[in-house]
């Protein structure tokens, strides 16, 4: 295993007014977002009617022809960003928009678009009216077809009624958008599509009104039509509606949820902001607030914009942002972000930046431009397709042309083009990804894979390095009490009355080694009261606050806190102060542990009572502190060495430990940590075996990274990264050539999950890394890493062999249908097998078990 050093900051990206202590959030770089004339001048557009890649470059081409402006539209998204025009002009973005044939709308802050909703509401109604007549169209055609003795007077007037609403209401969107690209002399999937669906309902409408049906006969089977027979295709038309609908439905609801991820994140600030004005709180808008303002935050509150700490101290949870489990200790000079949590005491805070320039808006901003940068397998089909569609129409037409001079009549020669026309319609093409998609989707549900679109299946054919977070993915995210360690000659005699007195002392705290300790002790039954002999001996001057051999013995009654709850370190205790080990207490006696609080930033402290018969006066009282051994140096109390040995060891392993002393005496040592999830080796082992590097990437300390670099069995290990740091370390192994996967579950990790080649998010994490992902890992169990990796491989396998067929098919068919060898239903018929092997094959993949590695 290597370990990398993280970048270092760039000088030019980092804002001087955010330095402060190491081990806060102070000096963070800020991520640098692309600028250029009229930045500030920016509107977005909802963008409707786009079908394909396409329609994207063509819209971007007509925006960008506006003087002074430069935009960029997204496919994937369906939004347009057009920057140096001012918001007053919006319209005339909309009209040019329009202009070239499509539907905009301006995007606001306070209306969140329903573009997708609505589209993906559209193709499902037209998708079940054209299921709901073509099932019954079918079925009548066909018996009608091989039962002549059945047809009855007007029974191809119902053919009609029954298609007429498939090939005008439910086919419109393929009609709009044929019209819409003939207008600027392109074709697509569409046009085809329009084509054939409309040549199909034509033909059959001419043959009723000029011919008669019932004379000679509606299934003809192979070959050309015999003269004076007529033939209907009502049904062909209506079938290649609905098989196309099914296509585009599936499509626009794997889409549906890519543009969510920016106003996820902006809902992490908070609506309102404590400001300080005139000595006065006063309750503002947030983007009211401005750069040297001050404001107040109470526990539990989200901290509104990125400023420094000016009043106060508190902890902060910065997990969002570092990745870290503990929340960071923050006092007077410290810099803090917006969107993260006070957890403790109030602050008040001056704002340093406000709105596109914090640290979470930048965040947006970097997921935002990723998304932008992503592909879809959907692309390849359709710049095919885009050569694919006039080879076909200019077949047919030769088709047309060949048999008509060949001396054919006009019918033998249009059903010939006809038939061109309609095998050639790419159904199977529309079908090959979405299905595959579907069912493969719906077996990693039942495994615990939630795969968002075919972009993930694209990339995971191509990665060759897994990056993952540390904190909540490859460990549980939640702090436990690892072991408890009893100094030799400490006061307490065993681990149960050193967790005990500390989780009594903890009881009322919210930070998260305070919540191992409660939670180990409460699994164990443990409780102060019921401690007994298991109190060793302590001072007999601590029952009167004074000391036996000397005065700096420190007592309750001669230290005080003050009103900050910050220890007063006036008093230490006097590492030559005497302890007399004769005054025993006895089993008999009753204890209680009183009025604990949190120190910030050091621990938590506490009052042991005992009182009983041989207590003198009735009643004693010592002094209980539990924290960092920063805190024991503080009161004078000296750490045994065996328990230093044990501190260092913690730190070696990447664990945390805190000391507990009783009146000045170190009792023992809690050693928690974030324990590694039990499934972490073997996951990254398949991997491994995959062939993937494995690299861990973590805001940790380096010490801890290591530790459980070196237990899980990765690669590689970065460590003490910041999220912009995340999303440059992901763009630096992109650089050298590599394909990354990234795997994280924090809102720290959303910009780097959207700038990594695939994108995982474990389902514990948070909403905004779930949408920055490509692909959502919902069972707990880290094998579903690898498993996802897998799935998306055969998914994509099937795919692209879907796509081989209905291209082969087409190539194969096409010129048996122009030498007059199949009539336009027996190519009706082949292209609905085509469909029909898409699906089939889309079918297996629903045999696909966890553990497989292809």
């Amino acid at each position: 295993m290597t370990t990398t050093d993280p970048a270092t900051t760039d000088p030019a990206t980092t804002d001087p007014a955010s330095t402060g202590p190491a081990g806060v959030t102070a000096g963070a770089p800020i991520l640098s977002v692309p600028t250029y004339a009229g930045l500030d001048q920016r509107i977005e557009l909802d963008i409707s009617g786009m079908t394909c890649a396409a329609c994207a470059n063509r819209i971007e081409k007509k925006l960008n022809k506006m003087e002074g402006v430069r935009a960029t539209v997204n496919y994937a998204t369906e939004r347009a960003v057009v920057t140096g025009l001012a918001p007053e002009r919006a319209a005339d973005a909309i009209a040019t928009v329009e202009k070239a044939g499509y539907g905009a709308t301006e995007v606001t802050d306070d209306e969140e678009s329903t573009g997708a909703e609505d589209r993906v509401r559209m193709l499902r109604n037209r998708l079940v009216v054209a299921a709901l007549l073509t099932v019954p169209l079918g079925d009548i055609a066909i018996v009608l077809a091989l039962a002549p003795q059945m047809r009855f007077p007007g029974w191809e007037w119902l053919l009609v009624l029954l298609s007429l609403p498939v090939v005008f209401w439910a086919a419109l969107p393929f009609h709009k958008a044929a019209w819409r690209n003939l207008r600027h002399g392109s074709t697509s999937m569409d046009t085809l599509v329009s084509l054939g669906v409309l040549s199909a309902f034509t033909w059959s409408l001419i043959s009723i009104i000029l011919g008669s049906p019932d004379r000679e006969g509606y299934w003809v089977g192979y070959g050309i039509t015999p003269s004076g027979a007529d033939t209907l295709y009502l049904e062909v038309a209506s079938a290649v509606t609905t098989f196309l609908l099914a296509g585009r439905y599936f499509e626009a609801r794997s889409k549906r949820s890519a543009r969510s991820v920016l106003s996820a994140l902006a809902d992490l600030a908070p609506r309102t902001v404590r400001a300080i004005r005139d000595g006065r709180e006063e309750v503002i808008p947030l983007g009211d607030l401005r750069v040297g303002d001050r404001f107040l935050v109470r526990p539990g509150e989200r901290i509104a914009t990125d400023g420094d700490v000016v009043v106060g101290n508190s902890a902060v949870d910065t997990s969002m942002m570092t990745g870290e489990p503990v929340p960071e200790q923050v006092a007077e000079g410290d810099t803090v972000l917006g969107g993260t949590i006070n957890t403790t005491g109030a602050l008040i805070i001056e704002a340093s930046r406000v709105g596109a320039h914090t640290q979470l808006a930048q965040m947006a901003a970097t997921a935002e431009q990723a998304q932008a940068r992503k592909a879809s397998v959907q692309t390849l089909v359709d710049k095919v397709v885009g050569v694919f569609v006039p080879v076909v129409i200019g077949i047919a037409l030769l088709t047309l042309a060949g048999w008509f001079l060949s001396g054919a009549g006009a019918r033998t020669s249009f059903s010939a083009a006809l038939s061109v026309l309609i095998i050639a319609c790419p159904c199977a093409l529309g079908l090959a990804t979405p299905t595959a998609l579907m069912v493969g989707v719906g077996r990693g549900g039942q495994l615990g894979i939630l795969i968002k679109g075919p972009d993930a299946l694209e990339a995971s054919g191509r990665i060759d390095t897994v990056v993952l977070d540390k904190t909540g993915t490859l460990t549980t995210g939640r702090m436990a009490l690892e072991r408890t360690v009893v100094a030799a000659d400490g006061p307490l005699a065993d681990e149960d009355a050193v967790l005990a007195v500390a989780a009594a002392i903890e009881r009322r705290s919210e930070h998260p080694i305070a919540r191992a300790v409660t939670d180990a002790a409460d699994a164990r039954g443990l409780a102060v009261p019921g401690l007994g002999a298991q109190l060793r001996t302590l001072s007999p001057a601590a029952d009167a606050g004074t000391s036996a051999a000397g005065d700096n013995v420190r007592s309750d009654a001669g230290g005080a806190y003050d009103a900050g709850g910050a220890y007063d370190a006036g008093g230490a205790y006097d590492a030559g102060d005497a302890y007399d080990a004769g005054d025993a207490y006895d089993a008999g006696d009753a204890y209680v542990v009183t009025e604990a609080a949190a120190l910030p930033g050091q621990g938590a402290r506490g009052l042991l009572v005992r009182s009983g018969d041989a207590v003198p006066g009735g009643e004693s009282t010592e002094e209980v502190m539990i924290g960092t051994p920063e805190l024991m140096a503080q009161i004078g109390a000296i750490v045994p060495d065996d328990i230093a040995r044990a501190l260092e060891a913690a730190a070696d392993e990447g664990r945390t430990g805190v000391v507990l002393a009783i009146g000045g005496r170190v009792a023992g040592a809690l050693v928690v940590s974030d324990r590694i999830k039990d499934s972490a080796a073997e996951a990254v082992a398949r991997l491994r075996a995959m062939g993937l590097h494995t690299v861990l990437l973590t805001g940790d300390h380096e010490r801890a990274a290591r530790a459980v670099g070196d237990s899980v069995g990765v690669d590689e290990v970065i460590a003490g990264v910041l999220p912009t740091d995340k999303v440059a370390t992901i763009e630096r192994l992109q650089a050298a050539g590599r394909r990354v996967a990234m795997v994280g579950d924090g809102i720290n990790d959303a910009a780097a999950l959207a700038t990594a080649n695939l994108g995982l998010a474990v389902v514990t994490g948070t909403d905004v890394a779930m949408k920055s992902a490509d692909i959502i890992l919902v069972r707990k169990n880290l094998q579903v890493v690898p498993d996802s990796i897998a799935l998306s491989r055969r998914t994509l396998r099937t795919i692209r062999g879907n796509l081989v067929w209905a291209f082969a098919y087409n190539v194969a068919a096409i010129p048996l249908a122009a030498a007059g060898l199949l009539n336009p239903l027996i190519s009706g018929l082949a292209m609905s097998l085509s469909s029909v092997f898409v699906v089939t094959n889309s079918m297996r993949l629903r045999k696909f078990e966890a553990g497989q590695s292809r």
